[in-house]
């Protein structure tokens, strides 16, 4: 086994491995819809019921296969982890029920204007949790974003809550992997996530058997082989994300995670033909007007870091 190579330092600069996995991760998250789609006839509930079951299995195949259960059991033992892996738990699943039931609805492109202004709820949190000081364009960026919502709002006769709850609950949950940090490896945090979840799952489909029934198993074999890869669909593009972090820069990680959005966007509007009124167009370039913003005010910052690692080396 070859040893990773070094992150390097805040900048745009990262290796060719590391950017191959940041766009093969963010690539996998904007096809997820089209994944969705193929799982009709099965409901949202019974969608994101069996992503966690299946999901937990493929991380204990993987943490047998990896060796890395001695890893799970010294997590499990420290209470402040296990915390902290159960409200993660709870926001990721917010943030899958939102994401599936918003596909199966009907609504991929408000689903990714969710992760169009996640970026901008994450510097939202760093002021209102960690009493952050923002640079004025980032000031600038948040106003403008506020104004999209606004005027997406307006326009389109709806509050965007799809959008909202999505940007919030991966925003929150960004902020508690952040916190926990390097303790907890992707593989392990996402075992112990999706076993807090487990009894929500085993519940949700007592009620959707005993309701609209489960299609799991009555669908014909591809349905049930698509189901089951539910897992991997799941924890494959997580692992990605992980190996790139360890390799690029934040700021190369943070130009690629548009791609997830852009995909999502493009999706809903060129393939599944979602109405744009011009509200929702304005609101949206407002949005990436704001993106642009904060991209350009990330790149800056970066700078002076990639000047001063130049001269240590």
């Amino acid at each position: 086994m070859t040893t990773p190579a070094p992150a390097t330092p805040s900048g745009i600069g990262g290796t060719g491995a590391g950017l191959a996995y940041a766009i093969s991760a963010y690539g996998l998250w904007g096809f997820l819809p089209a994944y969705f789609l193929l799982l009709t006839p099965s409901s949202p509930w019974e969608v994101v019921a069996f992503r966690i079951l299946f999901g937990l299995a493929f991380c204990v195949v993987l943490i047998t296969a990896t060796r890395g259960w001695g890893r799970l059991v010294s997590l499990v033992r420290q209470p402040r982890v296990l915390f902290s892996m159960a409200i993660a738990g709870v926001l990721i699943y917010v943030n899958w029920q939102v994401f599936v039931l918003a596909t199966l609805g009907g609504h991929v492109v408000e689903a990714s204007l969710g992760y169009f202004i996640n970026p901008l709820v994450t510097v939202a949190l760093g002021v209102v949790v960690l009493r952050e000081r923002l640079r004025p364009l980032q000031w600038l960026a948040v106003g403008i974003s506020a104004v999209a919502i606004i005027v997406i709002a307006v326009g389109y006769g709806a509050f965007p809550w799809i959008a909202v709850a999505l940007a919030l609950s991966f925003g929150f949950y960004g902020f508690i992997k952040k916190r926990v940090g390097p303790r907890v490896d992707a593989l392990s945090g996402l075992a112990l996530e999706t076993a807090w979840l487990t009894p929500v799952a085993v519940v949700q489909l007592v009620v959707v058997g005993s309701t609209v029934g489960i299609a799991f198993g009555n669908a014909g074999p591809a349905h049930a082989v698509l189901i089951a890869l539910a897992g991997i669909v799941t924890a494959t593009p997580l692992l990605l994300f992980a190996s790139a972090a360890r390799r690029i820069s934040l700021v190369a990680l943070g130009l690629t995670q548009y791609l997830a959005p852009v995909l999502q966007f493009l999706m809903g509007v060129l393939i599944l033909h979602e109405p744009m009124p011009t509200g929702r167009w304005i609101g949206f370039a407002l949005v990436w007007l704001a993106l642009v913003v904060l991209t350009a005010d990330m790149i800056r910052a970066s700078r002076p870091r990639r000047r001063a690692f130049a001269a240590s080396v």
